[in-house]
């Protein structure tokens, strides 16, 4: 089943925007993924102020091509991470073309209902201040206590002290934010994906 691009609920079809408004109106419950990776970016470093220039033929900011290719790579990693959605763990990219097909089931009233509140994000912050303050101040011998790998140890500091983004798994965040609850606990291992610490 097909939906006609040019036909929205919400925005109207411009010369100066686009004649498909219905990918516009698609794109608004979704907005916050691109939203969620400019802050990223930012607070990480990937973009800066200096990786911005105004072109004065039409009035517009670019960004430089290594700065864009960066940014792309952190959008298109957002695009791949997954989200419980009914039985099944799916991309967002996949769940937003199940949202179109729904929306088409819903026009054709194959559907009687339209929900594009599910699935719901569930963003979690893990790059506080306090753990950034807690990598640096880590000694070898304190993290060795811990259960760190010297060479893990190593990695955190150098992205850190970078301000580069690291890849921090639940087991090595709890050993760092809860170092009593770490050290008792049962020994199982949490199987979570790897949380991303800008």
């Amino acid at each position: 089943m097909g939906l006609e691009p040019s036909v929205g609920f919400l925005h109207e079809s411009s010369d100066y925007q686009t004649k498909q408004s219905l990918v516009y109106d698609l794109q608004e419950p979704f907005r916050w993924i691109a939203d969620v990776v400019v802050m990223e970016a930012f607070e990480s470093g990937v973009l800066d102020l200096p990786h911005f220039y105004f072109t004065g033929d039409d009035y517009r900011y670019r960004f430089d091509p290594e700065a864009k290719q960066r940014f792309l790579d952190l959008l298109r990693e957002q695009f791949n991470s997954t989200i419980r959605y009914g039985e099944r763990a799916l991309k967002w990219d996949t769940v937003i073309e199940q949202k179109a097909v729904e929306l088409g089931r819903f026009l054709v009233r194959a559907s009687a209902r339209l929900d594009f509140l599910e699935p719901s994000p569930r963003l979690h912050r893990v790059d506080d201040g306090k753990l950034r303050r807690r990598i640096l101040s880590l000694t070898q011998q304190e993290a060795r206590r811990l259960g760190i790998g010297k060479s893990t140890l190593h990695y955190l500091r150098k992205k850190e002290k970078n301000h580069g983004s690291v890849r921090l798994y639940s087991k090595v965040r709890r050993k760092l934010m809860w170092p009593d609850r770490a050290n008792n606990s049962s020994g199982k291992v949490e199987k979570r994906p790897g949380r991303v610490v800008r």
